[in-house]
């Protein structure tokens, strides 16, 4: 760790982990979204994932995410304990992050055998700062866990049929504003 731990952070310091932490917001929209648009934003031209054996360029990794997603009925991804830890006072544009992460991934199946598969896991990041923005350089998930189990969704509900339901871009109601 290369910040003394529970020493109050700069207002600069601050700053940069609330542009890192909307960073990380946008890429759960951009996924659950199955936004390719505001997934890309979160990763500079270069970057690269390793969701696989070998790392692969983000913003091609972006398109093939929007696909895939879109298999799913609904997605819902929640993160939580964002550590961020700048590389050094000499190089305050490097930052190595750690976030904790629940997804949940509905699938519906045309005979009414519908399924939840939940993943629990981090995002290991590596973010990089340029001018005044700051995006994913390189992203490394790490899986804790997954379990799949058998689910089901009442849209008829008396407590839930007037709410919006939730959408892909650009038919979500986020993007109604």
């Amino acid at each position: 760790m290369s910040q003394a731990v529970g020493k109050i952070p700069s207002p600069s310091q601050l700053a940069d982990e609330h542009a890192i932490r909307d960073i990380i917001h946008l890429h759960c929209r951009g996924v659950d979204r199955a936004d390719e648009v505001a997934l890309k934003a979160c990763y500079w031209t270069e970057a690269s994932v390793s969701y696989g054996a070998e790392p692969a360029p983000a913003h091609p990794f972006c398109e093939g995410l929007v696909e895939a997603i879109r298999g799913f009925a609904q997605t819902h991804h929640v993160v939580s304990n964002i550590i961020v830890n700048f590389a050094s006072a000499d190089d305050p544009a490097r930052a190595t992050v750690e976030t904790y992460l629940v997804a949940f991934h509905y699938l519906e199946d045309p005979d009414g055998e519908d399924s939840e598969m939940t993943y629990l896991g981090r995002y290991l990041d590596k973010f990089e700062k340029r001018g005044d923005r700051w995006k994913i350089i390189q992203r490394t998930p790490v899986m804790s866990w997954s379990q799949n189990a058998a689910t089901s969704h009442d849209r008829e509900h008396p407590a839930l049929a007037a709410l919006k339901t939730a959408a892909r871009y650009p038919d979500d109601p986020v993007y109604e504003r």
